[in-house]
């Protein structure tokens, strides 16, 4: 008998007021609770699917149907579960990064401040709603930053997300309403670059794509 493993919410690595005033508590409960949760419950549904079918439960599945309700569950779980850890309370996170991804960000864009603006744009301006990524490049060793529609495709392929921002609404509506711009702008002073530098360190060691 086939058996998929299944995929749980991972608690939130603070408590829920600990980012206040920048997101609340009563944003991080909805969001965590309610939309992350649904994400795993989502993406386990299609893998209950398709192991029904693989075990000869069901005679048929809608492929099509089963693989976009995994790709889009699956990339909201593992995009939101980074969000979280990307993140600190403030005075623990923001400021400007140091370490190797310090270097790296002043090396690949220039100044923390030409990344800052880049990466914020991005932020503000996906359309409809999305991700914006900082990612790394395991082929050239650069830094991209990369715009992500919904949750289909988490990163483009190889590429390793490092830091992720997640601008769909339900991440700051009740604490912003519709200014995603002062939102992401706030967010930076949550940043923990601790997170994003020990993520770095273990993407330089990473296999290589095999062209």
């Amino acid at each position: 008998m086939v058996s998929l493993k299944r995929y749980e919410l991972p608690p939130l690595p603070y408590n829920y007021d600990a980012l206040e005033p920048i997101i609340s508590a009563e944003t991080l409960r909805y969001h965590h609770d309610k939309h992350h949760l649904g994400y795993v419950n989502g993406a386990n549904a299609a893998l209950d699917k398709l192991e029904k079918y693989l075990n000869g439960q069901l005679t048929d599945i809608d492929v099509r149907a089963v693989s976009r309700d995994f790709e889009f569950n699956y990339g909201g779980h593992i995009l939101h579960t980074l969000y979280w850890l990307n993140m600190a309370p403030k005075g623990k996170g923001g400021g400007t990064p140091g370490g190797a991804i310090g270097d790296a960000i002043n090396k690949f864009f220039g100044s923390f401040d030409k990344f800052k603006k880049l990466f914020g744009d991005a932020a503000k301006n996906v359309e409809g709603v999305g991700w914006a990524i900082l990612a790394y490049d395991p082929v050239t060793g650069d830094l991209r930053i990369l715009q992500v529609e919904k949750h289909n495709n988490v990163v483009t392929t190889n590429l390793i997300p490092l830091l992720a921002v997640d601008v769909f609404e339900h991440a700051y509506y009740i604490d912003y309403r519709n200014d995603r711009a002062k939102y992401v702008d706030s967010w930076w002073d949550l940043v923990n670059w601790d997170d994003v530098e020990a993520r770095y360190q273990k993407a330089l060691n990473a296999p290589k794509l095999i062209l």
